[in-house]
């Protein structure tokens, strides 16, 4: 193990040698320390202002095949001893699992490269600078129309924080990120129509990166009164559009049954279909550790592995499930570096910056190419069953005549299965922009059931 760089490095370090010392055959720790900022604003006044610095550490054991783990934010000596005794001891009552372990040594390791993670132009805003963002963004909205009657506020938040991680078997690293986020959510009311709300937001990396506060205001009331006068549809089959904003559920969801997790236990309707073809071939989705400036971007995942960019799906055809080494050994497979965790407790699986890939179509050629559809721009509830691809949720947006966007709907559920949703994928667009780890251009599906009237 290489010598500590920073703080992290040293903590983690530390808790690997006292867990080896009382006798741990094997062990890992990850520490991470930050600081945290956030304010809301309604109707131009300050509503909650909340400033807070954390610490805290983790460690696993084993014991052989016998796995403890225990997290503590107390770092003093005394206080790291406490958590590694508590970790051995839950290793000592656990049942032992032939699939237990760390990572093979070969499998360890860092990506390189300078992957835009922190930027200390946040750090340098005054306080003052940071409630006053959330103050214009919100006054943009209120200020653009008359029919913006009120909101439900405006927030600023940013954070800083530094992750480290060691093992047994010689690793050791760390990294820094940086985040920062405004938004605005925006009522609108015309005469006696029924109230309606929507909003805008944006994350960046970097301070200088954020989108201007008056272009976020805006965008939220402009999305907002486009919901004005909503009305049902009659019950039908069309063709559907899904904005950015709801697309990347779609992506979520395809993530939700490529992993290790929900294929082992045979809980996805993907379980079987590796190397087949599941979706259109307009289709290409990707998960992206090491996109530089993501914000699922990272040089190792949390067990030590190398981040990386995986096809998960290429034109259609399922190339990949995404594992940690746990998952990975069960199905006799190899990780994919998607191990993802709290400080403490075994891991699970994570993405990096998961997407699905642009094409070339314009949303207003995709809309123009509807004779008769709906545009959604909201998608509420979580009827969607990751074992056997039924999907029902409760939707919103504007209706397509012509392609044309006319007259805004609401209080509709759009449904299928996810299997045939997929393969139904006539277009892309090429829309693609990250505000989170989780994106997607525009969608058309040739054929959702709406149901509404």
């Amino acid at each position: 193990m290489s010598a500590p760089n920073n703080r992290t490095e040293e903590i983690a370090a530390r808790l690997v040698r006292l867990s080896l010392e009382a006798g741990a055959t094997e062990a890992e720790a990850g520490v991470a320390e930050g600081a945290e900022f956030e304010c809301t604003v309604r109707l131009g006044e300050l509503e909650t202002l909340k400033e807070a610095g954390s610490s805290a550490a983790g460690v696993r054991v084993f014991r052989g095949k016998r796995t403890g783990t225990s997290s503590t934010s107390d770092l003093s000596d005394d206080g790291l001893r406490r958590v590694v005794a508590s970790a051995l001891a839950l290793a000592e009552v656990s049942m032992e699992d032939p699939s237990a372990g760390l990572p093979a040594p070969a499998e360890l390791g860092c990506a390189e490269g300078d992957f835009d993670l922190y930027h200390p132009d946040i750090e340098a805003v005054p306080p003052e600078l940071r409630i006053s963002l959330a103050l214009r963004a919100e006054k943009a909205a209120l200020d653009f129309d008359p029919r913006i009657t009120n909101s439900e506020g405006g927030s600023y938040g940013s954070s800083i924080s530094t992750r480290g991680f060691a093992n047994s078997l010689g690793f050791l690293g760390s990294y820094k990120t940086s985040s920062c986020s405004l938004s605005v959510v925006s009522v609108a009311q015309n005469g006696d129509s029924k109230l309606e709300r929507d909003y805008w937001y944006d994350m960046s990396r970097s301070f200088a990166r954020l989108a201007a506060p008056e272009d976020i205001g805006v965008k939220a009331a402009q999305w907002t009164l486009r919901r004005l006068g909503a009305r049902k549809v009659k019950t039908q089959k069309a063709p559907v559009v899904l904005d950015p904003r709801v697309a990347r559920s779609f992506a979520g969801h395809l993530f939700s049954a490529v992993t290790g997790e929900a294929v082992y236990h045979k809980s996805s309707y993907l379980a079987e279909k590796l190397g087949e073809t599941v979706a259109s071939k307009c289709v290409t989705i990707i998960d992206d550790a090491i996109m530089p400036g993501g914000f699922g971007t990272s040089p190792f995942d949390d067990e030590g592995v190398p981040s990386r960019r995986t096809a998960v799906v290429h034109e259609g055809k399922l190339e990949t499930f995404l594992l940690n080494t746990y998952m990975a050994r069960k199905l006799g497979m190899t990780t994919t570096g998607n191990a993802s965790r709290g400080l403490a407790g075994n891991p699970g699986t994570g993405h990096g910056n998961l997407y699905i890939k642009p094409g070339t179509k314009s949303p207003e050629e995709i809309i123009s190419s509807v004779k008769n559809g709906f545009y959604v721009t909201e998608l509420i509830g979580s009827g969607v069953n990751i074992v056997n691809g039924d999907y029902s949720r409760g939707a919103a947006g504007v209706w397509i005549e012509n392609g044309r966007l006319t007259e805004p709907v609401h209080e509709v559920t759009v449904s299928g299965n996810l299997a045939e949703l997929w393969s139904m994928i006539e277009a892309v667009g090429n829309d693609l922009e990250f505000r989170g780890s989780v994106a997607s251009p525009s969608l058309l599906i040739g054929e959702m059931r709406v149901s509404g009237t």
